[in-house]
């Protein structure tokens, strides 16, 4: 079988969920991390700052724009170059 891929942080280290959930506050919902292929991804947490089970990947779906980060007040993530928005779960809102 095929060796899983690790994702990493912005420096390289490779992303461990105990270290990353005691090195990120309850209130920290999301982060942009290296993906298991490099490709950008956002990592999630629930509401008790444990990281979910899934990830994002952080492109756009329609040009491939790095969605920006999460805003708490609209509950989306927004794409900064045309507008489009996404839920936590990935689905596209608008």
């Amino acid at each position: 079988p095929p060796v899983p891929e690790v994702a990493t942080d912005r420096r390289g280290t490779p992303i461990v969920t105990a270290a990353w959930e005691a090195a990120h506050p309850p209130s920290a919902q999301t982060d942009l991390v290296a993906g298991l292929g490099g490709e950008p991804t956002i990592l999630l947490t629930g509401d008790d700052g444990r990281l979910l089970e899934y990830a994002l990947q952080a492109e756009c779906t329609h040009l491939g724009c790095l969605v920006g980060p999460w805003n708490p007040l609209q509950q989306r993530f927004v794409c900064p170059c045309h507008g489009s928005e996404y839920r936590r779960d990935g689905s596209v809102a608008r």
